[in-house]
């Protein structure tokens, strides 16, 4: 399977031209790279950009209706998306977003034809407690309860207090949480890390940690750094 590298821009670039700057960087950075990039912007921005695959940060899980500020996942399929982003803990933290809301919302997202990005992660206090082996299989039995097909999920493994914070991760633990994921999905199911990725630590996530690809946020708003990024997984 190739490697899955996602650039997430979260609530950034501040304009269109600007977005539209940074992902022609990158889209001409990448272009002959043997892996898979996906860039995921506001989605105000989704219809103005082309010729690199597309994700959303968000879907709703209902299909229409009276959902103030809402985008469901039939809006994004008409886009041209191809994924999108579900259980982000900047969600889970802000937006009260359960497991429960997180399951419905892939369910939704596959129905529709879309790839799903599937963040778990452990807080520092659930880390310190020796808790994160189980907050991790509760977050992935609970969130994929009642999936059977599994070919359009990926998971992202951002530990919650590596994300921005530039503490990233050590290889070797995140080796050891990657390879505790993976007791619970079939082989073909891609295991990305995400949480202060770098170039300069990029490629051990990839060889030395054995992660299927990156999920990257801050570090993907910077064209030049992203595509070594990309680079470095290839």
């Amino acid at each position: 399977m190739k490697n899955l590298i996602v650039g997430n821009w979260k609530m950034n670039p501040n304009s269109q031209k600007e977005s539209k700057e940074i992902f022609d960087a990158i889209r001409e950075g990448v272009r002959e790279l043997n892996l898979e990039v996906v860039i995921c912007p506001p989605f105000v921005y989704l219809s103005e950009l082309k010729d690199l695959s597309l994700g959303a940060q968000n879907v709703f899980y209902e299909e229409k209706g009276a959902f103030t500020g809402e985008i469901s996942a039939e809006m994004l399929k008409d886009l041209k998306v191809e994924y999108v982003i579900i259980g982000h803990s900047e969600r889970r933290k802000y937006f009260a977003e359960t497991d429960e809301i997180i399951n419905k919302k892939i369910k939704t997202a596959l129905k529709t034809g879309l790839k799903v990005i599937f963040c778990i992660g452990e807080t520092a206090e659930q880390r310190d407690a020796g808790k994160k082996n189980e907050v991790l299989e509760n977050q992935i039995k609970n969130g994929l309860q009642g999936i059977d097909e599994m070919e359009n999920i990926n998971i992202a493994y951002e530990p919650v207090w590596a994300i921005g914070t530039g503490n990233n991760c050590e290889v070797d633990e995140t080796k050891e949480s990657i390879e505790f994921i993976k007791k619970f999905i079939p082989e073909s199911v891609r295991v990305l890390y995400g949480g202060s990725v770098k170039s300069e630590n990029s490629a051990d996530y990839i060889k030395n940690a054995e992660a299927n690809g990156l999920l990257v946020g801050g570090a993907s708003l910077n064209a030049e750094e992203f595509i070594k990024i990309v680079k470095s997984a290839e």
